[in-house]
């Protein structure tokens, strides 16, 4: 058993390893920090969006930037749109689970605001949905996937599509990314 063990982190390593050597999604990492930086420098919000445990990934970074990351500090205005959960259930239960986003994305946001979507295979349809609404609303995109990007690939302002196609290696990635983007937004805006 440890062997498989051993064999499952450096499967995680090596993922992190293709990332930290891969000029282009560096580039995007660094763009996600600006637009976001951006954003709430304007007085806009980030919104967030994902399923299962991209859900809870998302949720968890909406609350790095209201909460606190490193630094005692104002909050920033993020959060996920999956936390009512009458909204949701009653959403998926009159129309379909496909528009639970961009039903929000119409009615919430804000021209300047940002929509953080996660994916790993980039074809969730009901985030694909909020990032295709997004683009008719004034909203900036930011997709974390797999390795293929998917259809958020060519619907998303920025693509960070972390060099796997392995479901828990690309979420392991998707959220030290996050937390890098939250490290440097927070020491961008309050330093």
């Amino acid at each position: 058993m440890q062997q498989a063990i051993a064999h499952i982190i450096e499967q995680s390593i090596s993922t992190k390893q293709q990332l930290l050597q891969n000029a282009h999604l560096l580039a995007a990492i660094e763009a996600a920090v600006q637009q976001t930086v951006e954003c709430f420098s304007n007085g806009n919000r980030v919104w967030m969006c994902g399923n299962g445990g991209s859900a809870a990934d998302a949720q968890h970074l909406a609350a790095e930037f209201s909460g606190r990351f490193y630094k005692n500090r104002k909050a920033l205005p993020a959060e996920a749109l999956h936390c009512n959960t009458s909204y949701v259930t009653a959403v998926a239960n009159d129309y379909t689970y496909d528009v639970i986003y961009s039903r929000l994305v119409e009615g919430i946001t804000q021209p300047g605001d940002m929509l953080w979507g996660f994916s790993t295979s980039g074809n969730s349809t009901n985030i694909v949905k909020a990032f295709e609404t997004a683009k008719t609303v004034g909203v900036h995109t930011l997709a974390f996937t797999g390795e293929h990007g998917g259809q958020l690939k060519e619907i998303s302002n920025i693509l960070v599509n972390v060099p796997s196609t392995v479901t828990p290696r690309i979420q392991e990635s998707h959220i030290l990314i996050g937390h890098i983007i939250c490290e440097l937004v927070e020491a961008r805006l309050f330093p």
